[in-house]
């Protein structure tokens, strides 16, 4: 009996090494894939934007005057774009958290109370776990917004305030994964956060408050005395030799040296040796630190916010300042 010839061209390809053509044709795919999902998602906020109405607008004012917290909730998808809405609210001023409808009709709702303002998020307006939700909240009294694609939908008709958040199409193209429409809802989230932001005259040292930890509530809330050297700078004399400088900063381990004059101060840091090597060559040992040193240095004193000293340092383009507790140095502050 003879063997059939057949063979399946597409799989006995899928089993041999791609070529160089293949791997061209894939980013080809790849690169107009990663453009169709942007000008979808893109448009589809242009869409939205132009559906912002009275609705957003009344529903800042009753967030802005709300006496409890906002509660965001959201299913599947759509609750991870709750989860960081609420995220976003509560780092810029909005009391605010996340709930997951599941837990809610299991014993969360225990954590809501008459003033708190719930938003619920689901694309079709009739996310099931939602919806079991809409008897409680109207009998607590719950303020309730909807962000749904759907104006006619059981959670949009339950809300005081809907923001319509529908997309025409995902950018899935089996137009089955949430993907423009998440986007879509995660933008009028943060269109929410920043008008609120706005109507507080929420401010960047307010922003540092809530986030301490990071590199802005470092610069904005610190003091120079909390991050500048535990010791003040060596101090070396105005003839002290290239050499004796070198040393002097390298066993500091600051990165500069000091030197006095009655009342003046003058600094020398490792990059003022280093420009001086490269200009002097060899003759830079006959140099002293009178020769090689920047007079009237950069300074704070103590009590000077991080970022005022960044700020300074910045604009003089320099990497160092130093420290002053009245006439006294007590430390130097770097980048």
């Amino acid at each position: 009996m003879a063997m059939s010839t057949d063979t399946d061209d597409t799989s006995w390809r899928a089993t041999m090494p791609p070529t160089d053509k293949d791997r061209k044709q894939r980013a080809i795919h790849a690169r107009e894939a990663a453009e169709r999902v942007l000008r979808i998602e893109a448009d589809a906020i242009l869409r939205i934007s132009e559906r912002v109405d009275d609705e957003f607008s009344n529903a800042i004012e009753e967030l802005l005057h709300a006496a409890g917290r906002v509660i965001v909730c959201g299913m599947g998808k759509s609750g991870i774009i709750a989860h960081k809405i609420s995220a976003t609210l509560m780092s810029t001023g909005t009391p605010s958290f996340y709930m997951h409808p599941g837990e809610a009709y299991h014993g969360d709702l225990g954590m809501v109370t008459p003033e708190d303002v719930f938003i619920a998020i689901s694309n079709s307006g009739e996310t099931g776990e939602l919806v079991r939700l809409l008897p409680y909240l109207r009998d607590n009294g719950n303020l309730l917004i909807a962000m749904t694609g759907n104006r006619n939908s059981t959670i949009a008709q339950a809300a005081r305030f809907h923001l319509d958040v529908r997309v025409p199409q995902e950018a899935c193209p089996l137009q089955l994964a949430p993907t423009a429409s998440t986007t879509g809802a995660l933008a009028m989230g943060d269109a929410l956060a920043v008008a609120l932001m706005e109507a507080r005259g929420f401010t960047a040292a307010d922003f540092a408050r809530y986030h301490p930890g990071g590199s802005l509530g470092r610069r904005l809330l610190a003091r120079v005395e909390d991050e500048m050297s535990a010791t003040a700078p060596p101090i070396v004399e105005a003839t002290a030799s290239f050499l004796t400088i070198a040393s002097r900063i390298a066993d500091a381990g600051l990165g500069v040296a000091v030197s006095k004059s009655g009342a003046e101060w003058a600094i020398i840091t490792d990059g003022d040796l280093r420009r001086a090597l490269d200009r002097f060559g060899k003759e830079v040992f006959a140099l002293t630190a009178e020769s090689i040193m920047s007079r009237d240095p950069l300074s704070v004193q103590t009590g000077t916010r991080i970022e005022d000293a960044m700020l300074k340092m910045e604009r003089a383009g320099v990497a160092s300042l130093l420290v002053f507790d009245g006439d006294e140095m007590v430390g130097v502050l770097k980048k």
